[in-house]
């Protein structure tokens, strides 16, 4: 596959059986602004054996010795609800959605961040989260990890414990991994800027 990034990381999937499931997600320019290059898994949901591998690779980061144990798994809107439920089932616990602002009834506890074309802000409703909970953080792409930081910290506020945060493809250069600094971040496919030839 020719485009601007190459797969340096992989965590659970074989090296071969990665480059076909990055090969799903497409790359596509300038959306919603430039310089932005919006990663879109839409056909890697849409490959049902693609998604099936996706959802065993995070499923066996919560499994064995060593292994993370959740309680919950906490999907970010929109697509960490698309891979996140699918996770929950596969492990046997529960889904929270972490919502835009203004998507849930009240009472709701909300955490305001910044992304890299603005703000934004993710809700939970009070007393959806059980006190102790441990729980799993789910999104597609770790990019500058503005919404990742964002998510951990509501889910702690309402109680929770933030176990791992697990991410599809991470977009390393962009900075997220460092802002969510000691936090456990894991991540099925790793990216990074090609160098210039």
């Amino acid at each position: 596959m020719q485009d601007d990034i190459s797969l340096v990381a992989l965590s659970g999937l074989g090296p071969e059986r990665a480059a076909e499931i990055r090969a799903l997600i497409c790359d596509v320019p300038g959306y919603p602004h430039e310089p932005i290059i919006f990663r879109d898994i839409t056909p890697m949901l849409a490959d049902g054996a693609a998604l099936a591998d996706v959802v065993e690779a995070f499923a066996r980061l919560c499994e064995g010795e060593g292994g993370h144990t959740v309680d919950v798994v906490a999907g970010m809107e929109a697509r960490g609800f698309l891979l996140g439920a699918p996770i929950a089932t596969r492990l046997g616990v529960g889904f929270l959605p972490l919502r835009k602002a203004g998507k849930l009834p009240p009472p709701v506890e909300r955490v305001d961040y910044e992304l890299e074309y603005g703000h934004a802000a993710i809700e939970l409703r009070k007393g959806t989260l059980p006190a102790g909970a441990r729980v799993l953080v789910v999104d597609d792409v770790l990019a500058t990890g503005g919404t990742a930081a964002a998510a951990a910290e509501l889910v702690e506020r309402c109680g929770g414990v933030v176990v791992a945060t697990a991410f599809l493809l991470e977009l390393a250069g962009l900075g997220g991994r460092e802002r969510l600094e000691g936090r456990v971040v894991e991540t099925l496919l790793r990216v990074e800027d090609r160098p210039a030839s």
